[in-house]
C-alpha cells in the first residue's frame, strides 16, 4: 500500500510572509524556489504536504538567520485564525467550553499535533503533542508557535493578561530573552519525556464568559466540524513518530506505555500498527539508543559511564554487550576507531 502523507492547512505557514517582510524577504520567492504553486497556497483552504512544511521552514530559517520565527508565528495567530474551529471557540458560552471545543476538533486546526485539555474548580491545563514525525528544528518551530498562539487566543477569550506557567521540552532558545520579557508568564525549557507544550493556569476558566456567545452559530460550527472531522483520513505514520520522541526525549527511553499513553492508545494497539509497519518498539528503541550513543561517542565530551545511564542503561556492561550486538565492538573500541579516522593538524 502506498504511503499517503499528512496534509496540513497552509494558512498558519503563508502567514510567515509577515515576519520575513520586516528583512525584506519575500516569501512568495522562497516558495517558488521549492517549487510550490504560489497563488493556490494563497487560498483559504489551501494544504500542503508535511514535508512541504518542513522545507519551507528550513528554507525561512536559512534566509533569515533567526531561531525565533516560531515564536513569532505564533504571536501573529489568533482565534479567528483557526478558521470554523475558531468560530466555535468564539462563540461558545465560557472559556472552559471553548478549550473543550477545540480540543476536540483539533486536528481540523493543525493535523500534525494532539491537544488535550484538563480543568478543575482552580486551574485549567492545555497540552500538545506531537502526532507526526518531524526533524529537530521543524518540531522546535512548532512547539513554539504553539506555545505563543495558545497563549493569545487563552488572553483574547479571557479579555486580559493572566499568570501561565509554560513547559516546553525544547532546550534554552538562543531567543531566550523574548520569554522573559512577557508578564506574568513563567517559562521552563526541557520538561518531561515526550515533545508537547504544556500551559497551565491557576484559574477557573468556567467562570469567564464570552461576549461574543451565540447558541445557534455555536451549533453550526459544531456540525460544520463534525463533517470536516470525518473527511480527515488519519496518515499517521506510528513508527515515525515513536522514533522522532525517542530521539527527542535526549536521556533515557519512554516505555512502550508512555509512548502509547501519549497517543491516548493501549500497548497493544501501538504494537500492532508497528507491526503493521514491520517494525516494533523494541527495534526503533534499540536503533535509536545506538545512534545517539555513536553521536555522543563522537561528540567525546560524556565519559562511556555517563553516555550508559544518559541512555537508560543500569550499568556500563549492559550498555556495552548492547552497542556490542549492533556495532560488532566496544563502546571503547568504536571511541578509538573513530580517533584514529580523524584528520591529523597540518605541521608548521
Amino acid at each position: 500500500m502506498a504511503r499517503q502523507e499528512l496534509r496540513v492547512p497552509a494558512r498558519y505557514y503563508m502567514r510567515l510572509q509577515e515576519v520575513l517582510a520586516r528583512q525584506g524577504i519575500d516569501m512568495r520567492d522562497l516558495l517558488r524556489d521549492l517549487s510550490l504553486p504560489v497563488a493556490a497556497l494563497e487560498q483559504p483552504d489551501a494544504t500542503l504536504y508535511f514535508s512541504q512544511v518542513e522545507q519551507i521552514i528550513a528554507r525561512a530559517v536559512q534566509a533569515s538567520g533567526r531561531s525565533d520565527l516560531g515564536f513569532e508565528l505564533g504571536k501573529l495567530l489568533t482565534v479567528s485564525s483557526h478558521s470554523i474551529v475558531g468560530f466555535g471557540m468564539v462563540n461558545s458560552p465560557t472559556v472552559e467550553h471553548a478549550m473543550h471545543f477545540v480540543a476536540r476538533y483539533f486536528r481540523l486546526v493543525l493535523p500534525s499535533f494532539r491537544m488535550r485539555y484538563s480543568s478543575g474548580p482552580d486551574h485549567g491545563e492545555l497540552l500538545f503533542t506531537p502526532t507526526a514525525a518531524m526533524g529537530h528544528q521543524c518540531l522546535s518551530f512548532h512547539i513554539e508557535t504553539i506555545a505563543m498562539a495558545s497563549l493569545r487566543d487563552v488572553h483574547d477569550m479571557v479579555g486580559s493578561r493572566i499568570p501561565c506557567r509554560m513547559y516546553l521540552t525544547i532546550a534554552e532558545p538562543s531567543h531566550l530573552h523574548r520569554y522573559t520579557e512577557i508578564r506574568d508568564l513563567h517559562c521552563t525549557f526541557g520538561t518531561d519525556r515526550e515533545p508537547s507544550v504544556r500551559l497551565q493556569f491557576n484559574v477557573d476558566f468556567r467562570r469567564y464568559p464570552i461576549a461574543m456567545a451565540d447558541a445557534n452559530a455555536l451549533k453550526v460550527a459544531e456540525e460544520r466540524c463534525r463533517e470536516l472531522v470525518q473527511q480527515v483520513t488519519d496518515v499517521r505514520q506510528f513508527a515515525d513518530w515513536v522514533a522522532m520522541t525517542l530521539r527527542e526525549v535526549g536521556d533515557g527511553v519512554p516505555t512502550l506505555a508512555e509512548l502509547a499513553g501519549a497517543l491516548n492508545l493501549s500497548t497493544r494497539t501501538l504494537n500492532r500498527y508497528l507491526e503493521r509497519e514491520g517494525t516494533s518498539y523494541r527495534e526503533l528503541a534499540g536503533r535509536i539508543q545506538h545512534e545517539m550513543a555513536c553521536e555522543r561517542l563522537a561528540a567525546g565530551v560524556l565519559s562511556i559511564t555517563e553516555i550508559a545511564y544518559s541512555l537508560g542503561f543500569r550499568d556500563t556492561a549492559n550498555f556495552t554487550r548492547a552497542f556490542r550486538s549492533r556495532a560488532g565492538c566496544s563502546p571503547r573500541d568504536y571511541r578509538i576507531q573513530l580517533a584514529s579516522k580523524a584528520p591529523s593538524l597540518p605541521e608548521g
